[in-house]
């Protein structure tokens, strides 16, 4: 083992129970202060506004679509879910900070190098940026929020996903052994 397999082995991890505790906390406390749950598809979808907008704002202005975003002279990162992004991001590295996982890390199998991780991680990333715009939410938002709602569809997609993940779960496993 290499120093960053050494690290990534022997990094603390937080238990899941009590991380999903802490995270129901955070969606009532939204439902609270808020009045809506969370989610994060629209963060992305802000992020891409604000820079088509900086590129070429008569564009956005004149979109059916983008100018929902600029109306009435509002900026598209002003909203409750960049912050909300922006507090998951230093969420993040408050949590490896504390578990000791600091710096750079690629998690992998020994098949698969570094390269072709990332390009997965992406190709995926992807895939879940444009299937959010198309479902018009992520899976964040269906299963915490739709799910917290008693939500049947979120519900029925969380059972897809599941079931998905389930299905694949073969043949993902030969890339992790």
């Amino acid at each position: 083992m290499n120093g960053t397999e050494k690290r990534a082995a022997g990094a603390a991890y937080w238990n899941p129970y009590t991380a999903g505790v802490l995270l129901g906390l955070v969606l009532l406390s939204a439902f609270v202060v808020l009045g809506h749950g969370i989610g994060a598809s629209g963060a992305a979808t802000r992020l891409g506004v604000a820079a088509l907008d900086a590129v070429a704002p008569a564009h956005t202005a004149s979109g059916a679509y983008f100018s929902t975003y600029v109306t009435g002279g509002h900026a598209p990162l002003v909203d409750w879910i960049v912050v909300e992004i922006v507090g998951v991001f230093l969420g993040g590295v408050v949590g490896s900070a504390l578990g000791g996982r600091r710096g750079p890390l690629v998690t992998r199998g020994p098949r698969v190098s570094a390269t072709r991780r990332l390009a997965f991680a992406l190709a995926g990333g992807i895939m879940m940026g444009f299937a959010a715009r198309i479902a018009r939410g992520c899976t964040s938002g269906q299963a915490l929020t739709g799910g917290a709602l008693l939500s049947a569809g979120s519900w029925i997609f969380m059972m897809c996903v599941f079931a998905g993940g389930y299905a694949l779960a073969r043949l993902m496993r030969r890339q992790w052994t």
